[in-house]
């Protein structure tokens, strides 16, 4: 599992992990896991699993690290 730190949320219910580089990992509410989407804060580390998405890379299984 790779990690990182949420950078921004929207109110449409996705967000954005600082994954350390130029760009940043794009995640849905739906690909968080143990928590849900409204308890997330900009800031908080989490761990994730890069999937693919339709419009290209995408984090999956966002869970807050520990």
């Amino acid at each position: 599992m790779a990690e990182g730190t949420i950078k921004r949320l929207t109110d449409k219910g996705f967000g954005f992990i600082d994954i350390g580089g130029d760009k940043d990992m794009f995640f849905h509410a739906t690909n968080v896991e143990g928590v849900r989407f409204d308890e997330l804060h900009e800031g908080q580390k989490v761990t994730y699993s890069e999937g693919e998405g339709p419009k290209g890379p995408r984090a999956e299984n966002v869970t807050p690290a520990e």
